[in-house]
């Protein structure tokens, strides 16, 4: 039992430490989207959010990476009898994948961003900035309340 509650401590703080950068970072694109399309927009300003945006994403991947794998390790702890029959956490995974692609997206506007190609509005970024949050919300509480699905 010890072992399941290490891994469910470096499970949840990794995913804390990831989810402080996946709902900062589509931040930062709001304020790069405005500055982009602002009347006298700042190049400095532009290169600026450039640097914080992939510093920010390259230091959470290693965070969104270590969220999986204890996961995983919990996943295999509890065995498999466990897993077949552990419904919410089939649906809780099926949100998680939705989390890693969003994660992966953002590298597609990182870099959209990175060769000046935003197409996007702030308006967008910050809608897809509230994506994270719900997602989150959905999954604590699966997690919490682990519901039967019949």
């Amino acid at each position: 039992m010890m072992t399941i509650l290490w891994l469910k401590a470096f499970h949840i703080f990794f995913m804390v430490a990831w989810f402080a950068g996946i709902f900062y970072l589509p931040r930062l694109f709001v304020y790069h989207s405005e500055n982009n399309s602002a009347e006298h927009s700042n190049s400095h300003t532009s290169d600026t959010l450039k640097v914080m945006e992939r510093r920010l994403l390259y230091f959470v991947t290693p965070f969104a990476i270590f969220t999986l794998l204890f996961g995983l390790l919990l996943i295999h702890q509890y065995g498999l009898a466990w897993f077949k029959q552990a419904h919410w956490l089939h649906a809780k995974l099926l949100l998680v994948t939705g989390l890693y692609v969003y994660h992966g997206y953002c590298f597609k506007l990182l870099n959209d961003f990175k060769h000046n190609r935003n197409t996007r509005s702030s308006k967008f970024y910050r809608i897809f900035n509230e994506v994270p949050v719900l997602v989150l919300l959905a999954i604590i509480l699966l997690a919490v309340l682990k519901p039967t699905f019949s």
